[in-house]
């Protein structure tokens, strides 16, 4: 009896396995980016470089917070931008998600309009998923 449910265990997960993994047909998969898409990339933005630990500023040229983070959507579009607000060496700060679309680059910097770190702090705060 046994032998007969381990037997019958093992079909059922080479069944599982052929039906969720499809075979590989050598030359098919293309492992990095093509050559013809690299001056593409260099010319957008480095979130690590240009946009991470980056004040934001309101229009009045205030420091109201710093980028902390970024999230990408799952349909891999930038939707929101973690900011840090308040909190002194990391104590105490408070994070809020700012859509991307609502700020804007304004020679080097971060602009939000009409942010203070007032109105920010009193936005909920943002938590990860656990």
């Amino acid at each position: 009896m046994r032998k007969t449910v381990v037997a019958g265990l093992m079909g059922v997960m080479m069944a599982v396995a052929a039906g969720n993994v499809a075979a590989q047909v050598a030359g098919s998969t293309t492992i990095g980016v093509p050559a013809s898409e690299i001056t593409t990339i260099t010319k957008g933005w480095s979130a690590k470089k240009q946009i991470l630990g980056k004040p934001v500023y309101n229009e009045q040229n205030e420091k109201v917070g710093e980028v902390d983070d970024i999230i990408v959507a799952p349909d891999k579009s930038i939707s929101y931008a973690i900011v840090s607000v308040g909190g002194f060496l990391g104590l105490g700060e408070h994070y809020v998600a700012i859509p991307f679309n609502q700020f804007k680059a304004d020679g080097g910097k971060y602009v939000l309009r009409g942010a203070t770190k007032d109105v920010l702090k009193v936005i909920p705060n943002f938590d990860y998923a656990k």
